[in-house]
């Protein structure tokens, strides 16, 4: 179990984290959110032992292996798969110590079969097929294996890094954003695996559907505090909104009872027959506290401006098209129509063409051979992630719109600043002094300034926090021209987009079927060659009798678990009204002329809420041996 007492966290003299505490049972899969400077990042520091607490403490049990990814991407001359072998250092200490021992005539032979022994129980053997699994999964070619990993890119090179931590199957996961450097297929892999992985995850992300898939409880970071909720994402975001609900009805009925006593207290404080209630009702008054309701900061609005004249349809089409570089072609025979109402997502692995097809819708490539026709005065948006770097340090929003927008009036650039939610001081501040996430809020006001026909979207969401992604799915569906997304982000492709284009085998085609039939295409295709074909050969599949009876068995073994978790969630239901109720009760002024029964009330509220944790961590721990049988299950 990990442990947080009464934590103090500090950076740079800014408390992020204030006297907080919560527990988190073993086995568990937890994802951690909240608004972007929360200090997320600095509590996974604080647990990985990176960074001490000011105050409190952090208790994880003896001889727990903790795996942070590392920040910076492995390099050199080694092999991806010498890399992510190397992560495993048990089983590399004791292949050294065995083949030391073997050169020494004089090793004593029952240690030389201790430490074979402990290779075997440690399955090392099987250790470069498991290696070579998580390589694949995350997109690595069989060949890319055996290639030095100074041989490829930055974003490449920390899908290594990712791999090695997987590949060392720690006692407690910390992730920060793992999937920033992943494309859909990756990411859709990554989400299979944390699901299925045996022992207990702390996962950042503002990817709602990796939340919403892999983890059972989320851990919620506002303004210092932290909240255990049981559930994805999506039961989180509903527990928050009924708890916001309860908070400000709570807030009201006291801010009711307090103008009730003031209003009693001015009437009646001059008369000496009320004067002695007066003062009673003074001192109740200083008693009642403010119920401190929950209340969402501000989302800033994300606005995609419309065409102010729609382009006839089509407004791009091509015709036997080829696109690439340097005279070698990336993708041909493309014979493709957009229309003025299209929503697209491009999908297929990294290196396959995906952002070459953009750039080339976007007027930033020329086509090699073929026909392109496009509308008439069409005005095309593009915003990628590398066009950040484009945006001047010194200068604030207010400067780059007005740059663009020379010959109109400062009230009307500072209304489109602020319909992009840069509104006030926030219009005057330094790009340098910009959150990345308002960075490519920034970026992508400027490239649709225009109002265009099509907006082009490579990778938006990457320094977006969960709220934010949520305008931006608003913003485009708000969008009345074409749209064309590429994206690792399964939620907005769900949310925007009506049609899938496949980019693979030097081609781009309609992909016939859903998001989720990609998905399954996707893990089928690793699964089935989980060493990317260079190891091993597929295990024979066992017939649909010997499937139904051991679907049979695995029911029969988890019914009391099933029973557990039930029961535990009929506890958290009654214990939830018990406290509702009580605060209810609490909530009523007239309550305070009884003080035994307000004494006796409050009591009891403390009872259940002890009772009501003591549910809410066995539900997780059940749940999570549930899922931990589950992923055991062949």
């Amino acid at each position: 179990m990990l442990v947080i007492e009464n934590l103090v966290l500090r950076v740079a003299g800014r408390l992020l984290i204030d006297d907080a505490s919560v527990q988190i049972p073993a086995g568990a899969r937890v994802g951690l959110v909240g608004r972007n400077g929360a200090g997320k990042t600095t509590l996974l520091r604080a647990i990985a032992g990176e960074i001490a607490p000011e105050q409190g403490r952090i208790g994880v049990p003896k001889r727990t292996r903790i795996g942070r990814l590392a920040q910076e991407a492995p390099d050199g001359p080694a092999s991806l798969i010498e890399i992510v072998l190397a992560a495993d250092t048990e089983r590399t200490a004791l292949l050294a110590a065995a083949e030391a021992a073997e050169a020494d005539a004089a090793e004593d032979a029952h240690r030389i079969a201790g430490i074979h022994e402990r290779l075997g129980d440690i399955d090392a053997h099987a250790a470069p097929a498991r290696a070579a699994a998580i390589l694949a999964g995350l997109g690595f070619a069989a060949a890319d294996m055996e290639r030095p990993c100074a041989s490829f890119s930055g974003g490449w090179r920390m899908r290594v890094a990712l791999a090695a931590l997987l590949f060392s199957a720690p006692d407690l996961l910390l992730l920060d954003e793992p999937t920033n450097y992943l494309d859909l297929e990756g990411t859709l892999w990554l989400q299979d695996h944390l699901a299925r992985y045996a022992a207990t995850v702390l996962v950042i992300s503002h990817d709602r559907d990796l939340l919403d898939s892999t983890v059972g409880a989320i851990l919620h970071l506002e303004r210092g505090k932290l909240a255990l909720y049981r559930g994805n994402y999506s039961a989180f975001a509903r527990q928050r909104r009924e708890r916001q609900a309860l908070d400000r009805k709570r807030a009201k009925q006291r801010e009711s009872e307090r103008k009730r006593i003031e209003a009693f207290v001015a009437r009646f404080r001059a008369k000496a027959t009320k004067a002695r209630q007066a003062q009673s009702r003074l001192k109740l008054l200083e008693r009642l506290e403010p119920v401190d309701a929950v209340v969402d900061e501000a989302v800033r609005d994300i606005a995609i401006p419309s065409p102010e004249k729609p382009a006839s349809p089509p407004i791009i089409a091509f015709e036997n098209v080829a696109v690439g570089y340097g005279g070698e072609p990336v993708l041909r025979r493309l014979n493709l129509r957009i229309d003025d109402d299209d929503r697209i997502a491009l999908i297929g692995t990294n290196g396959n063409g995906k952002s070459t097809l953009a750039k080339l819708l976007a007027g930033r490539l020329t086509a090699m051979e073929g026909r392109i026709t496009r509308a008439e005065k069409i005005e095309v948006a593009y915003f990628a992630q590398h066009q950040l770097d484009e945006l001047k340090a010194e200068a604030s929003p207010y400067d780059h719109f007005r740059a663009l927008l020379p010959e109109e009036k400062e009230a009307s650039v500072r209304a489109r600043l602020g319909a992009i939610g840069f509104s006030g001081a926030a219009a005057d501040a330094a790009v340098a002094t910009l959150s990345g996430g308002e960075k490519a809020r920034l970026m992508l006001g400027i490239a649709t300034l225009s109002g265009p026909h099509l907006t082009i979207l490579d990778e938006p969401t990457n320094h977006l926090d969960i709220d934010s992604r949520a305008a931006l799915i608003e913003a485009i569906n708000d969008y009345a021209g074409a749209v064309v997304l590429i994206s690792h982000d399964r939620h907005l492709i769900d949310a925007c987009a009506d049609r899938l284009w496949l980019v693979a085998d030097g081609t781009v085609s309609p992909f016939a079927g859903d998001l989720a039939d990609y998905g399954a295409q996707v893990l089928t295709e690793r699964r089935e060659k989980p060493d990317g074909g260079n190891r091993g050969g597929a295990r024979a599949r066992p017939s649909r009798t010997d499937q139904r009876r051991a679907a049979a068995d695995r029911r029969a073994e988890l019914a009391p678990l099933r029973q557990r978790i039930s029961q535990a969630e009929a506890e958290i239901a009654r214990r939830t009204r018990e406290i509702d109720d009580i605060d209810q009760a609490l909530a009523r002024g007239e309550l305070y002329g009884d003080p035994a029964r307000a004494a006796g009330l409050a009591k009891a509220r403390a009872l259940a809420a002890e009772a009501l944790a003591a549910a809410e961590t066995d539900w997780l721990s059940a749940s999570a041996d549930y899922e931990s049988a589950m992923g055991d299950a062949p």
